[in-house]
């Protein structure tokens, strides 16, 4: 089998997307707020592909791409200059991700929710040092494309 048999969750976030992204301190406190337009690809049977574009209220912008390999099992994994991880769908409507920041001792773990009628998900991060969460990222998006 391949990607789009093994994992027909991702194959439904194919698309475009846009959000905001909430950066919360330990606390709740509000650390950054920014924008997203991202657009995810099932390029063949083996490769997944994502990029992000951020742009926060200041005028700045950022774009990260994302390509994923496939291992089977119903599992890809991403592994890019900044940083390295795998992801696997938990139900038909979960998707979890676990990645690290290359040289830095902090990893991460991501849920993704998707709605039933695939035109909205919301993601959650939590930022892991030391054993403790340090950080928590809120994500709502919605589908345009």
């Amino acid at each position: 089998m391949g990607l789009r048999a093994d994992m027909p969750l991702l194959a439904r976030h194919e698309g475009e997307w846009e959000g905001e992204y909430r950066h919360l301190g330990r606390d709740g406190t509000l650390l950054d707020r920014h924008r997203v337009r991202m657009t995810c690809a099932i390029v063949d049977d083996t490769t997944y592909h994502q990029t992000n574009r951020y742009t926060w209220d200041d005028g700045r912008t950022e774009v990260h791409e994302f390509p994923g390999t496939y291992l089977g099992d119903g599992r890809c994994r991403f592994d890019t200059e900044r940083l390295e991880g795998e992801f696997r769908e938990l139900d038909a409507g979960t998707i979890y991700l676990t990645w690290r920041y290359k040289g830095q001792d902090l990893r991460l773990y991501e849920m993704i929710v998707l709605s039933e009628d695939g035109r909205s998900r919301s993601r959650v991060w939590q930022w892991i040092k030391d054993g403790e969460c340090v950080r928590r990222t809120l994500i709502d998006e919605r589908r345009v494309g």
